[in-house]
């Protein structure tokens, strides 16, 4: 029976097909790991953030010039004075200036022979008087000075300052000590040399108040003469709007000590010319 049954089955096969049991086993487990291996590979989410490229910068190198450095502040003549009361002028500060100004240039014997003797220098002003009375009190005999001068393009007093409106301004108050006294201006401001020179020429001129600049050029065109002079005062405890003495001013000081050389200190020397610090 069972033969029989073997027979049949083996008979109901179709031809080619593979009839044992294992085998149609095996082929679906190969058929399994087919599909395994051939799998596709998932594509990349377009999502997925791709890597960025990164580049180095070299930084910039810093020049030990180029760092901002604190700059410490100056101090200003204004915060000088703020702090301590201004001191009267002297002639040791005078004496001072002048070594100062010519020490670059100068051998030491020559800057010996710049030394003035004190006996040329007349009291200095001690910031209790006006222009006034302190000439009054260095030159108590000017009235028979001014009416013994008879000589034309020379002054018996010059007064120095900074500037044509500071002239103006001591010339306004000296009223009460010039007297009849001629004064002229000597300065730049709206009035030229030549016109100047010719009415030194035309007249006798007893105080001369002006800029060193232009007194200096007035000596140089011979339109004045120093030899009949008898005072030189210096404006020189006056501060302008900025606290700046006349001789704190470069320009001024420099025009000061060229006037000095043209004949101002050699009549000092001999004692003739009396030098002021008002």
């Amino acid at each position: 029976m069972a033969d029989d049954l073997g027979d049949e089955w083996w008979e109901k096969q179709p031809a080619g097909a593979d009839s044992s049991p294992d085998a149609s086993d095996g082929e679906e487990g190969d058929t399994e790991m087919t599909q395994q291996e051939t799998a596709p590979v998932p594509a990349p989410s377009k999502k997925a953030k791709q890597p960025k490229e990164c580049f180095l910068i070299k930084p910039k190198e810093i020049k030990e010039d180029a760092k901002k450095t604190r700059k410490r502040r100056k101090k200003k003549i204004t915060d000088v004075l703020a702090k301590s009361e201004p001191k009267p002028g002297t002639p040791e500060d005078l004496q001072k200036l002048m070594k100062d100004y010519y020490s670059s240039h100068r051998s030491v014997i020559e800057l010996e022979e710049l030394n003035l003797p004190d006996s040329c220098f007349l009291k200095a002003n001690d910031l209790t008087h006006s222009l006034s009375s302190y000439l009054k009190e260095i030159c108590p005999k000017w009235v028979k000075l001014r009416r013994n001068h008879s000589e034309k393009k020379s002054v018996l007093m010059l007064i120095i300052c900074s500037s044509a409106i500071r002239a103006l301004e001591l010339i306004r108050s000296m009223t009460a000590f010039r007297g009849d006294s001629k004064v002229m201006k000597l300065f730049a401001k709206h009035i030229k040399v030549q016109e100047q020179v010719k009415l030194l020429e035309k007249r006798v001129v007893h105080l001369g108040v002006g800029t060193p600049g232009r007194i200096k050029e007035l000596i140089k065109q011979g339109g004045l003469t120093l030899n009949p002079l008898k005072f030189l005062i210096f404006d020189w405890n006056w501060r302008d709007q900025k606290m700046r003495r006349m001789m704190d001013i470069p320009e001024i000081r420099k025009e000061v000590f060229e006037l000095l050389e043209m004949g101002v200190l050699s009549l000092c020397k001999s004692e003739s010319l009396k030098l002021g610090l008002f």
